[in-house]
């Protein structure tokens, strides 16, 4: 008989999962042994690691993925930190004597490819282990299938993916994608391996100090979205399920990104994206909660649609298998290679702690260090000013503070979103359009500037500031600024740069690229 070894990656839940449904269901399994491994790179907190509320929200996820094995098939989860062969092996030795079949869902990251392989080599030269890969359920198409097919071109347009989808999925009478429904949770399991892991395995408790001690000034912080399987279906159910009218309405480009009127850390979009990140929500599930609302009447399409969202979500999959050096700005044949300023540590780092002078690019990069969460316009604005807008800084350090911090951090996304607002991929904006860091009311970045609640509430020092000039503070006069508390220059920073003369330079800078 087998020990099947669940090595938990993309998926952290029971709903839709290939793996966990194959290991109770077969009749070769005898036990089972949950596992989740953290890359060793992904605890070294500010110094490369994840960010707090990435850590915090995982941490979450696996106690919550922990206790739902537990009450639903009698299984513990076993948490390691290390390098993964090191670990696999250190499992391997606790269960000499015994099959082993390791068991895990597709992913198509280079990182995790490469694992693969490394995983298939072991099998080969030995009879007691093997490995069992099973199509991936985070994303709609199975993206290995696409990309091998003869007819496959890169998508750059959601015309393309209407093609991609068209070829690979069937389509119903009202013309919505058959993705599949989303596996059950096991009703049943086998019995859990107890093989003696002493001082290998890391508990939750460990694992919650841990983080703690790599972030003591975040003890006290209140969480917004809480991580784990749980959550999200309940957030599912509040968000989209029992919300018909908001999912048939629902037109991503007109949703407001200064939040809900009511809390100004509630998106006014699903705020469904941390969970199909970390895999505690299907992608197949929030598909057919969609299409629920769909078959009631009229509806919007895609792009607009969060059908189309979710086509757009695959098309950086199928880019970032495609690509090479996908993440880099250099090899990448969907990156214009355009020669930025010189690393600007003073710039950045008033970018990223939400001290430029600009209240809206401020309130939205405190945002997201409070929370782990912004709102995709908000990422637009934040992105265009940190490089091609007003800073001219490589898009790349951007990226690497996005992929710290924000709860919904992939790497085929994060990438791809970064190459799209810097202007720089076959997909992206105009490199002229750019946003304005002070946008009114007709902007298409869709602010709430009557009240501006949302840049008082993550910007307290312009709280008593008239709506009038809180998007460009430094305009007001001394004496609303006495009035107000809050004293430009001291109180609250200068801008630092003249928004209107940089536009101006990087436009030039940016054509210069293009034609050289």
């Amino acid at each position: 008989m087998t020990v099947a070894v669940l090595w938990f990656r993309k998926s952290l839940r029971l709903h839709d999962n290939g793996a966990l449904t194959w290991a109770c269901s077969s009749d070769e399994v005898d036990s089972i042994l949950p596992i989740f491994i953290f890359d060793e790179e992904e605890l070294r907190g500010e110094g490369g690691g994840l960010g707090f509320n990435r850590l915090n929200f995982i941490s979450q996820s696996l106690r919550d993925l922990d206790n739902r094995l537990s009450d639903n098939l009698g299984l513990r989860l076993r948490i390691f930190s290390g390098n993964y062969l090191e670990v696999l092996g250190n499992i391997r030795e606790h269960l000499e004597g015994e099959k082993i079949c390791l068991a895990y869902e597709y992913c198509s990251e280079p990182r995790l490819r490469n694992s693969e392989v490394t995983l298939e080599d072991w099998s080969r030269i030995s009879d007691d282990f093997r490995t069992k890969v099973f199509p991936a359920r985070h994303t709609l198409l199975d993206i290995e299938e696409v990309v091998g097919s003869k007819e496959f071109k890169k998508p750059k347009s959601m015309k393309d993916m209407e093609i991609i989808f068209r070829r690979h999925l069937d389509v119903n009478s009202l013309g919505l994608y058959d993705v599949g429904d989303p596996l059950p949770v096991p009703n049943s399991s086998k019995s859990m391996n107890t093989v003696n892991l002493s001082g290998s395995v890391m508990e939750i408790s460990d694992l919650e100090s841990s983080i703690m001690r790599i972030y003591p000034d975040r003890e006290d912080d209140i969480q917004y979205f809480t991580g784990g399987e749980t959550e999200a279906l309940e957030r599912l159910r509040e968000k989209v399920t029992d919300r018909v009218q908001f999912v048939n309405d629902f037109r991503k480009p007109k949703t407001v990104s200064t939040n809900s009127k009511d809390d100004p850390r509630e998106p006014s979009t699903t705020g469904l994206s941390p969970y199909l990140s970390s895999g505690c929500l299907s992608a197949r599930m929030l598909w057919r909660e969609c299409e629920k609302s769909y078959l009631t009447g009229s509806h919007t399409k895609p792009p607009e649609s969060l059908h189309g969202q979710m086509m757009f979500r695959e098309m950086f999959y199928l880019l970032s298998r495609t690509v090479e050096n996908w993440d880099s700005d250099v090899g990448n044949e969907s990156c214009i290679e355009v020669e930025w300023g010189e690393f600007d540590r003073e710039k950045i780092t008033a970018w990223e702690t939400g001290n430029t002078g600009y209240p809206y690019i401020d309130a939205m990069m405190r945002q997201l260090d409070k929370t782990g969460w912004m709102h995709h316009l908000g990422r637009h604005a934040v992105s265009c000013f940190l490089t091609r807008g007003q800073l001219w800084q490589n898009w790349t350090h951007g990226r690497d503070v996005f992929e710290r911090k924000l709860l919904d951090s992939d790497w085929a996304l994060n990438n791809g979103n970064w190459l799209w607002l810097a202007g720089v991929a076959p997909f992206s904006m105009p490199y002229y359009r750019i946003y304005n860091p002070c946008p009114d009311s007709k902007s298409s970045l869709n602010v709430e500037t009557v009240n501006a609640d949302f840049i008082r509430y993550w910007v307290p020092e312009l709280r008593s500031f008239p709506s009038k000039y809180i998007f460009e503070p430094h305009l007001a006069p001394a004496s609303v600024q006495r009035t107000s508390n809050c004293i430009i220059g001291e109180d609250y920073p200068l801008p630092i740069v003249d928004r209107k003369l940089s536009r101006k330079e990087n436009l030039i800078r940016f054509k210069a690229s293009i034609q050289t």
